[in-house]
C-alpha cells in the first residue's frame, strides 16, 4: 500500500488498520473500518467523502476524542512513531494541544464564552509548559493572532468570543491549535460556515503556517474546491472505508473510483453558472445496515456481480490506491 513506502520515522502521523466502532443492542458497527493513512511533516493532506463517510470519526479517533458509546476497536494511531493507543490517558492529555490539535467548525467547540481570550490562550500555553513566564506567554498569544490576520492583536487579546464575527472567531481557533507548535492539525470542515473571502484567506493562511512551522495538516471536507486549493493529497472515504488515495492532482484530473468521479462531476461549473448540478443518486448507507462487498455498489453505474464481493484496497501505481473490482480506465477524463 502506498501509506508503506517510507519508513516509519518520516511521518507525522501514519494510521495503520484503524477501526472505530459503536457498540448497541446488537453488538458493535464500525464506523471507520481498515483506515490506512499517512502524512509526513509540513503535508497538507484532505480527508474528503459526503456526510456519514468516517471521516470525522477519523479525526476524533486520532485525537482520543472518541466518546462511549464509540471506541477505537483496532490498528496502531503512531505520532511521530508513538502508538497513541498504547499511551496512558495522562499522556494523551499531555499530546493534545501540544504535539497535536485539532480544530472544529463551530470554533465555540473551542473556546469559552464567558473567558477573555487571553485567559484561554494562556491557559492553553500553561497547561503544556507550566514554568513559562505569563509575559513571554501573553506576547505569543498576541504574535499568535497576529499571524493569523486579526488586526490589533495586542487590544483583542483582551475581548471576549462574543465580540469577534464568526469568520475571526475561527481565526481565535486556528491560533489556539498552533500555539505550541504542533506536529499534526486536524481540521474539521473549519470554513464551512464561512464566506467565500474569509474561507480563501483562512485557506492561505493555514497554508503559510504549515510551510514555515513545518506542521502536517488533515483537512476534513466534502468540498473538493477546498482540496483542489488546499492540500497536496486526498484520501476519499466513502461509508468507512477510503476508497481511493493519491496525489491531488492526479486523483481529481483522472479518477480511478466511480464514488470519487461522483464527487469531481458535483463541482459547478465555472463557466457554465447555469447548468443542472449532478447529484450521486442514493444515499450513504447507515453503519449498521451496510451493504455487502461494495458498499458503494448500490449508487455505482458499473456495478457488476463480482462487486458484491470484499474488495481490498490496493495499489495501482507507486502513489495511488484504489478500492475497486472494476476501477475507471486510467485513461479516462472526468467531464
Amino acid at each position: 500500500m502506498t501509506t508503506n513506502m517510507t519508513s516509519r520515522s518520516d511521518y507525522a502521523l501514519e494510521l495503520r488498520g484503524l477501526e472505530t466502532v459503536f457498540d448497541g443492542d446488537k453488538g458493535a458497527v464500525a464506523a471507520v473500518r481498515n483506515v490506512n493513512l499517512a502524512i509526513k511533516p509540513g503535508e497538507i493532506v484532505g480527508l474528503v467523502g459526503e456526510s456519514g463517510s468516517g471521516k470525522s470519526v477519523t479525526g476524533l479517533s486520532i485525537m482520543g476524542l472518541i466518546d462511549r458509546p464509540g471506541r477505537v476497536s483496532k490498528g496502531e494511531i503512531l505520532l511521530n512513531g508513538e502508538d497513541l493507543r498504547k499511551v496512558s490517558a495522562k499522556r494523551l492529555r499531555s499530546l493534545r494541544g501540544d504535539r497535536m490539535a485539532m480544530i472544529f467548525q463551530d470554533p465555540m467547540m473551542t473556546l469559552n464564552p464567558v473567558l477573555r481570550i487571553d485567559t484561554q490562550m494562556i491557559e492553553a500555553i500553561t497547561a503544556h509548559d507550566p514554568r513559562i513566564d505569563k509575559t513571554v506567554a501573553r506576547n505569543r498569544c498576541r504574535d499568535a493572532l497576529g499571524m493569523v490576520g486579526i488586526p490589533d492583536p495586542e487590544e483583542r487579546l483582551y475581548a471576549y468570543p462574543h465580540q469577534f464575527s464568526g469568520g475571526m472567531r475561527q481565526r481565535v481557533a486556528i491560533a489556539i491549535a498552533m500555539l505550541n507548535n504542533p506536529d499534526l492539525i486536524i481540521a474539521d470542515e473549519p470554513t464551512t460556515a464561512l464566506d467565500v473571502t474569509i474561507q480563501a484567506q483562512i485557506i492561505a493562511e493555514m497554508q503559510k503556517l504549515c510551510k514555515e512551522r513545518g506542521t502536517a495538516l488533515i483537512w476534513i471536507t466534502h468540498d473538493l474546491t477546498v482540496v483542489a486549493e488546499l492540500t497536496q493529497r486526498v484520501y476519499v472515504m466513502y461509508a468507512g472505508s477510503v476508497v481511493e488515495e493519491g496525489p491531488l492532482d492526479d486523483v481529481l484530473d483522472n479518477p480511478l473510483h466511480p464514488y470519487t468521479q461522483g464527487l469531481i462531476r458535483s463541482i459547478p461549473a465555472d463557466n457554465d453558472p447555469g447548468s443542472r448540478l449532478f447529484q450521486i443518486p442514493g444515499m450513504t448507507p447507515p453503519i449498521d445496515r451496510m451493504p455487502k462487498g461494495c458498499r458503494f455498489h448500490p449508487r455505482c453505474p458499473y456495478v457488476q456481480l463480482d462487486c458484491l464481493n470484499d474488495i481490498e484496497l490496493t495499489q495501482t501505481s507507486a502513489a495511488r490506491s484504489v478500492r475497486c473490482a472494476h476501477p475507471i480506465n486510467q485513461g479516462e477524463q472526468v467531464s
